[in-house]
């Protein structure tokens, strides 16, 4: 049987398998996908600050702008230890006592000079943070546990040490650590300038060494983490310390900055960090996460509040209602986009 040219299938664009395109959109819907989760939340931080801008006389001025900075400043810098915590797949609920503690400490220590208002609050939440971590590395125990009880004892601790909060210690004026945290420099305050020197070394630590690689292995999948060499166990506990060290100092910033160590300071503020971070596009369940969109978070949360504020008619009841319908709602998001990426 003789085959002719004629006999022979043409080959057009149009015969091309379907498939051979689907990749492409694939990939376009993955890249998009990411793109909405890692800097969603910095689009609506612009829009809601625009609409405000132009609602609010207020809102713009370089008073109120610098104010929620300052303000931002603390819960930024707990909010980057719990980005640490929460990629692994864990979660710390004692830094809102950890704040609280620090705080105290500080003052207390601050009759005896800056290096140990500043030290005593790292070494005793850092010593707090380790314990934890080695609870639930070494000993396996769910991180909500662990921290929940390190939470409970921090808080009882600080009473203890302030008389059930009948004693407020207080940080004189003209000293180092007041000028830390009441000082300005290019018409920011110091606690601003501290916050984002620690969120660039977060960013490098994370995303340039190799620590920072164990720490999203470690979150992915634990068991293959284990198997590819990474150390888990160490890794666990350095990101507990590292939240308890993170919480330790903002305290010591905060109360600095009032000129006192408050007592009642720090409840509910391990919520607010943990709905800056997931709201910021860490995912719950650990593997993905941006220090960069943690303190996007924490900006968002803060602006809200802020005009809320504006406002005057809405007392601060509102502000914990919006918190929580964003961060319903972006979880909600990510778990949408995580079915996606597994369909594709």
């Amino acid at each position: 049987m003789t085959v002719t040219k004629a006999d022979l299938p043409v080959t057009t664009a149009s015969n091309e398998p379907a498939g051979e395109t689907e990749p492409v959109g694939s990939a376009r819907s993955e890249r998009l996908s990411a793109l909405i989760q890692q800097h969603g939340a910095l689009a609506v931080l612009v829009i809601v600050s625009l609409v405000a801008s132009f609602s609010f006389d207020s809102f713009a001025t370089g008073d109120n702008v610098g104010n929620m900075a300052t303000s931002s400043a603390f819960l930024a810098i707990v909010a980057l230890g719990m980005t640490f915590v929460i990629i692994t797949g864990g979660i710390d609920l004692s830094v809102g006592s950890l704040f609280a503690l620090g705080g105290v400490l500080a003052a207390w220590g601050s009759r005896h000079g800056t290096l140990v208002a500043l030290l005593l609050p790292l070494l005793v939440c850092g010593l707090i943070g380790v314990v934890n971590g080695l609870l639930v590395a070494k000993s396996r125990l769910a991180p909500f546990i662990v921290t929940l009880a390190a939470m409970l004892g921090a808080r009882g601790l600080l009473l203890a040490i302030t008389d059930e909060g009948a004693d407020t210690f207080l940080i004189g004026k003209g000293s180092f650590l007041a000028e830390l945290g009441q000082g300005t420099t290019l018409g920011l305050g110091n606690p601003v300038w501290i916050t984002l020197a620690l969120f660039v070394a977060g960013a490098v630590v994370l995303r340039r060494t190799r620590f920072g690689q164990h720490v999203y292995a470690v979150g992915g999948n634990e068991d293959a983490a284990a198997l590819m060499g990474a150390p888990v166990a160490r890794t666990k506990i350095l990101v507990y310390t590292l939240s308890g060290l993170l919480a330790g100092l903002a305290g010591a910033l905060n109360a600095a900055w009032l000129a006192s160590g408050v007592t009642i300071l720090g409840n509910g503020m391990e919520l607010e960090a943990i709905s800056a971070v997931v709201i910021g596009g860490t995912l719950l369940t650990g593997g993905l996460g941006y220090v960069s969109g943690s303190l996007v978070g924490v900006l968002l949360l803060k602006v809200i509040q802020n005009v809320i504020n504006q406002i005057g008619s809405l007392d601060s009841s509102y502000q914990q209602v919006v918190s929580g319908a964003f961060l319903a709602v972006v979880v909600i998001a990510q778990t949408w986009l995580g079915r996606r990426r597994q369909l594709m």
